[in-house]
């Protein structure tokens, strides 16, 4: 009887042993920044329905409930297994996720303002110090040379996209020095942000294609252009003939690469939360713009992008919580 219940006892000695929190991967706070981006698109619908507040200020509760969780799992991970730590974070590809944390600090600054002016400033304050902290990190790195072009991929925008989220989340903070401290974001955010897409671009387009688990992560590349017109138009007040070419372009950029990312022959992974936070500085812009436009057809598409996000991002919370019961998001 022992002998026929070796196998099974071996089998589940090796599933317990190959699951850990040192498997737990940094892209997976890419989900807090979706999850945010969602909550601040249905308040801004809540100004014209005053019934979708109730469905923003739900998905922002939730979205700070996942970011406390997450944060608490990482902290564990840095202090039972610092290597893998270090390892991640000195990745050419996955240290660029570290931005994630800090942008979902930065939104969930904005999705925290009307409750807390005092909560949001504290973590508009962490997020942007560690925005720019990890943006030199990044710079410096890639200034040392020798770096591979394979490794320049859509990951590569996020610590610059991080930069410009300072201005989005903040560009009406009371602070003296909130004003200059935003203009110094949205510069180095614009010309990262620049660089980045133009040398991802050429690699994408030169060298061979990315893995395909890594085919999700192309929607990153329409955030410099959704999250650059959100900064642009919070900080200085105005939409523009500039901010409309933005927003233009990113919402180009989307229709083109929904046909290359959203395939049956993707298999889900965390990977897929890199679509959550484009998407939802799409759709926080097209909003914003459909509102100021008063155009009928722009306000729907809008809600379209929207009904859209707040779709996917239910599909990916759902997988994602059962790869996490059933052992496979924290397994080797």
């Amino acid at each position: 009887m022992n002998s026929l219940n070796m196998p099974s006892a071996v089998a589940l000695d090796s599933v317990s042993k190959s699951t850990s929190i040192k498997h737990l991967p940094i892209n997976l706070f890419g989900s807090v920044m979706g999850l945010a981006g969602l909550s601040l698109a249905w308040r801004l619908v809540s100004q014209h329905a005053a019934q979708a507040s109730v469905i923003a200020n739900g998905i922002g509760l939730f979205a700070g409930l996942v970011f406390v969780l997450l944060a608490v799992g990482y902290l564990t991970k840095w202090i039972k297994h610092p290597e893998a730590v270090k390892a991640e974070f000195n990745h050419p590809v996955s240290g660029n996720f570290f931005g994630a944390v800090t942008i979902a600090l930065l939104l969930l600054s904005a999705v925290a303002a009307p409750y807390s002016a005092v909560l949001s400033q504290a973590l508009w304050i962490i997020g942007s110090l560690l925005t720019v902290v990890l943006g030199g990190v990044v710079v410096s790195r890639l200034l040392s040379g020798n770096q591979d072009a394979q490794h320049a991929v859509p990951a590569w925008l996020i610590p610059g996209v991080a930069t410009l989220d300072i201005a989005v989340a903040g560009a009406q903070m009371p602070m003296a020095w909130a004003y200059e401290f935003n203009v110094f974001a949205i510069a180095v955010g614009t010309v990262l942000a620049l660089m980045f897409f133009t040398r991802i671009f050429a690699r994408l387009v030169h060298e061979p294609a990315m893995a395909k688990g890594m085919t999700p992560s192309l929607m990153i590349l329409i955030a410099p252009f959704e999250v650059g017109f959100l900064a642009y138009t919070n900080f200085f007040g105005v939409i523009d003939h500039f901010a409309s070419l933005l927003f233009y372009f990113g919402l180009f950029l989307f229709v083109v690469l929904a046909f290359k990312v959203f395939r049956k022959d993707v298999p889900f992974s965390p990977a897929w939360w890199a679509i959550s936070f484009p998407i939802a500085a799409l759709s926080n812009a097209a909003l914003k713009y459909a509102y100021s436009q008063e155009s009928i057809v722009l306000t729907v598409v809008a809600y379209l992008i929207l009904a859209f996000l707040t779709l996917a991002l239910a599909v990916l919370t759902v997988k994602t919580l059962k790869i996490l019961f059933n052992g496979k998001l924290l397994s080797n």
